[in-house]
């Protein structure tokens, strides 16, 4: 940390003297085994860290003058009142909007009216890959002067859903008309990191594959000679070890850095974090609340620069004012009350968190060389591999929490028999079953509580 003095008149305290003095109050109790636990990842996590555990590692450091904005998320089934709810949510303290785009019709001068598109970053998300919608958006958006980040994201694609939009071919001579559009302005390239963690993908998996799948894109973009199109645009989901969380954003930053200047490239890459999915639940959902809470003050001590927060019942309603609302909030007194703004350089000098940035980002670089050494990440996905990795780690994560050692508090633990759902939900909030003809695998979303949850709604 920081040397300010305020402790000089105090002796320093090793290392060794820290493990002596444990080891005594320990009463002969094995040091490893009562105090040392090991993550998911493979990290042995310490009782304490000081400044020796940041010697001879390299720490990674965000711009002084970083920030993070306020989002929110719309589906736009309809311009108009899309464009009113953008409005009014603006004027209720949101500072960036994403817009889920369903259809190739939509009409972006109606969805934009009254918006001033100079203050208000904006994030898409596409249902379809055409050249000429998206060609019109990324002119409208030029004129405007507008900063925007568009997530083309095939191979997320195919990732998810098991098929390309088109075709392989198809897919990759449309992606590359739309990286050509791309200024410093209009970020045309996504890469969605959520899947993973959402699938049960460990943290340096999450990281590994983010980058192995970025580097996909490199690839394409460096061969065509299109660097002009970066930076890079990561959507992140953030669970609830609340350290690790942090260190797994920084670590993302840093990982990227690395990879774009192998590529001769000096680009920061724009990261948007949401809450994960894979710990909510549906009974005692109030405790959702206290999750997202946690999650979005990891992505802002973590350095994301835009936080968008999940609604308590997002999972089992389709559209409820009153949560989306406390969402929203949720970042406003963070942001406003918590005196959060500009708090992403706090973390920064943490013996904890270095070591863990470090440590994380040094697993996923392995991890990355493995992936690129078996022939690159889509070959990796064509084969399986990834998902059967997600698939084990997964499991590991599951087994734990049926186990209790994972704790949910209302799910696996302290749950009320007297909770009843079975006439609130409005959305299938299960992995839903639907056979049909897919290239590949595809890496499938599932919550923890998921078996308990249908037992409980049987039961009712």
């Amino acid at each position: 940390m920081s040397n300010t003095g305020l402790f000089k008149e105090f002796p320093e305290v090793s290392t060794k003297q820290w493990k002596q003095k444990i080891q005594v109050d320990l009463k002969g109790a094995d040091y490893n085994e009562t105090l040392v636990w090991e993550s998911l990842e493979g990290i042995n996590v310490k009782p304490f860290y000081n400044q020796d555990d940041l010697k001879n590692i390299p720490t990674f450091q965000l711009p002084k003058n970083h920030d993070w904005s306020v989002a929110q998320s719309i589906y736009v089934g309809d311009e108009k009142k899309s464009n009113a709810k953008a409005l009014e949510i603006l004027e209720k303290g949101v500072e960036s909007l994403i817009f889920n785009i369903p259809n190739e019709t939509t009409d972006f001068e109606t969805l934009f009216a009254g918006i001033d598109l100079q203050e208000v970053e904006l994030y898409f998300y596409f249902e379809f890959l055409a050249i000429e919608p998206i060609k019109k958006l990324v002119s409208l958006l030029k004129d405007k002067k507008a900063k925007a980040h568009l997530n083309i994201d095939i191979i997320g694609h195919l990732a998810k859903d098991g098929n390309w939009f088109h075709n392989l071919e198809k897919d990759h001579e449309l992606f590359g008309g739309l990286v050509s559009l791309g200024t410093s302005d209009v970020s045309i390239i996504g890469v969605d990191l959520s899947l993973y963690q959402n699938s049960g993908a460990n943290m340096v998996q999450q990281l590994a594959y983010g980058l192995a799948h970025a580097n996909e894109y490199l690839n394409h973009i460096t061969s065509k000679g299109d660097e002009k199109s970066l930076p890079f645009t990561f959507k992140v989901a953030v669970g609830s070890n609340y350290f690790f969380e942090i260190a797994k954003i920084k670590a993302l930053r840093w990982l990227w850095n690395s990879l774009a200047a192998e590529y001769g490239i000096k680009s920061e890459c724009n990261i948007l974090a949401i809450p994960s999915k894979r710990n909510k639940t549906l009974y005692d959902y109030n405790v959702n609340m206290l999750r997202t809470t946690s999650e979005c003050m990891s992505a802002v001590l973590g350095g994301a620069d835009t936080v968008c927060n999940l609604a308590y019942d997002a999972i089992y309603h389709k559209d409820n004012e009153f949560g989306q609302r406390i969402a929203r909030n949720q970042l406003l007194v963070l942001k406003e009350e918590g005196y959060f703004a500009g708090a992403s350089q706090i973390s920064e000098g943490a013996y904890y968190i270095e070591s863990l940035t470090n440590q994380l980002a040094e697993k996923a670089l392995v991890l990355f060389k493995q992936i690129e050494k078996a022939g690159g990440f889509l070959d990796s996905l064509k084969k399986g591999s990834i998902q059967q990795k997600v698939k084990e780690s997964a499991e590991k994560e599951q087994q734990l929490f049926d186990e209790g050692k994972i704790v949910s508090l209302g799910t696996n633990k302290y749950q009320n028999p007297q909770d009843r759902m079975k006439d609130d939900l409005e959305l299938y909030p299960f992995v839903k079953q639907k056979a049909r003809k897919t290239i590949i695998e595809p890496i499938i979303e599932k919550r923890l509580a998921e078996a308990s949850e249908q037992k409980r709604l049987n039961d009712e």
